[in-house]
């Protein structure tokens, strides 16, 4: 995933989360707004309650992987928050993508 498709202050977190619009899973929670810019971006955030900062910095790459694969930047018509939960760290990679793809799908129809 490219960082131009990327949200990282604090206030466009705190916009979308407090737009209140969300899909949840057991792993994932993802919230959702229209997109303000011409292009769709995506934030992540993960817990402490995950693990120290290896751990944490190896479940974005992850994450990031997975939405690379799941999202088409360039016609989705939401910009997305997901926020990682600790049930993630016991399922596997495949799981936890089919997971978020279901989610994310739901999210911006």
């Amino acid at each position: 995933m490219k960082k131009e498709y990327r949200i990282k202050k604090n206030e466009e977190f705190a916009s979308i989360i407090g737009n209140k619009h969300s899909k949840n899973s057991a792993a994932f929670v993802v919230y959702y707004v229209d997109k303000k810019l011409d292009k769709t971006r995506v934030g992540i955030s993960v817990s402490k309650k995950l693990g120290n900062a290896v751990e944490r910095n190896r479940i974005k790459r992850q994450v990031r992987e997975m939405i690379r694969s799941i999202v088409d930047f360039e016609n989705c018509s939401k910009d997305l928050i997901v926020i990682v939960r600790k049930t993630y760290l016991e399922r596997d990679f495949m799981a936890n993508k089919n997971d978020l793809e279901i989610l994310i799908k739901k999210a911006i129809i």
